[in-house]
């Protein structure tokens, strides 16, 4: 959902003939509310790839781009189908708009939290944390930082609620800080689709790149230890197999 301006499109017709040229016809609902001013449909005649023709609402008739496209405008103004693409405004996007609407802001999903540390720029403070919150819905969300259990205030940045063009939305604060022995540091998310506040320490006895370092040697081993059980099977059931032949 790209600043909060929504689409979506109908592929009406494809057409492929021997010779590889093509014709076919898209129609989209741009809109950004349900306020049917905010809503324009847009249908587009394409002929191998290259928009002939096109009927915005906003305009209200057609308007050709190339030779043949003006000439097949103007046949369309003059004719039926200009009346009929107005009264598609209405009857195709009005309608799935609201739907789609109605459909989408009566759910919510919750967010998903990543606490990492980083570089901090040049600056006072040695020690950079970065809270990165992904995947919630609706936009509406509080990122805070608790140290010791009191809300920090100070050296704390944070960028606007980011669309992912899928309905869904991200956002990342910063926490420049200069580390105290015994200390706790949590990242605080608040959104709707919590019934109470998610909570997130951070856990600094260790680097990231540390702990993913762990855990590829624990599970290289265990994949070793595995692999060397399989073959003590294999090798004590084809001992029990054979058959010792007496020589003279």
């Amino acid at each position: 959902m790209a600043s909060s301006f929504l689409r979506f499109s109908l592929l009406f017709i494809a057409v492929y003939t021997a010779d590889g040229f093509r014709n076919y016809a898209v129609t989209r609902c741009d809109f950004n509310s349900t306020d049917p001013k905010d809503i324009r449909l847009i249908y587009s005649e394409y002929y191998n790839k290259l928009e002939i023709a096109r009927f915005d609402s906003s305009v209200g008739r057609f308007v050709g781009y190339t030779e043949y496209g003006v000439k097949q405008a103007d046949g369309w103004n003059s004719g039926p189908e200009v009346v009929q693409m107005r009264n598609e405004k209405d009857r195709y996007c009005v309608h799935n708009v609201g739907i789609d609407y109605q459909a989408a802001l009566t759910k919510s999903a919750e967010p998903y939290v990543r606490l990492h540390s980083t570089t901090p720029p040049a600056g006072k403070h040695p020690a950079m944390l970065v809270c990165s919150v992904y995947d919630f819905y609706p936009k509406q969300i509080r990122v805070s930082w608790r140290r010791d259990g009191q809300e920090v205030t100070s050296d704390v940045t944070s960028t606007d609620e980011l669309a992912d063009a899928d309905w869904y939305y991200q956002i990342h604060s910063h926490l420049e800080y200069t580390p105290r022995s015994g200390e706790k540091i949590s990242c605080v998310v608040e959104h709707a689709s919590l019934k109470e506040p998610l909570v997130t320490d951070w856990d600094p006895s260790m680097s990231e790149s540390e702990r993913n370092k762990i855990a590829i040697g624990t599970s290289g081993l265990i994949l070793g230890l595995i692999l060397s059980l399989a073959g003590f099977i294999y090798y004590k059931r084809k001992a029990r197999g054979r058959i010792l032949v007496p020589t003279n």
